[in-house]
């Protein structure tokens, strides 16, 4: 892999990561943060403030892996633009990853099951936009 493809999975990464977190704040730390709030609340770790750096250390690999991973399969997926095609992959990720978290998140843990439906919803939204944003990014050879 070349220095330049390399350069871009990273800015892709970082644009993703970035993403997520104003978003998150806006959506999790704000909007629907009353989410958490339905019982049961003692599954929640206590946040007085923001997450700590080892989340965002987290999240930063895992968008890596996910723009790593469009970097790989990118030929493969339908779309005859960049924009389809990242649409399809963040879908396709969706339908793979975070539906079945979900489901074993109901069926498994004690989380309300509103906050389920939100994640599902958000996720629903989020990963197909990350999978346009590394795209783009990534674009083409």
């Amino acid at each position: 892999m070349t220095s330049k493809k390399i350069l871009r999975i990273i800015i892709a990464t970082i644009a993703i990561s970035v993403f997520g977190a104003i978003v998150g704040m806006i959506t999790c730390g704000w909007l629907f943060r009353w989410v958490y709030e339905i019982e049961p609340i003692n599954v929640w770790k206590p946040m007085d403030g923001p997450p700590g750096a080892m989340f965002y250390l987290g999240c930063f690999i895992m968008n890596l892996i996910f723009v790593s991973v469009y970097a790989l399969l990118r030929k493969g997926i339908p779309g005859k633009s960049l924009i389809a095609k990242g649409l399809v992959y963040g879908l396709c990720v969706f339908a793979v990853g975070q539906l079945n978290g979900m489901l074993m998140t109901y069926m498994f843990m004690t989380v309300a099951w509103q906050v389920i439906v939100y994640w599902t919803i958000q996720g629903l939204i989020w990963t197909p936009i990350s999978g346009v944003i590394a795209a783009t990014i990534y674009g083409k050879d």
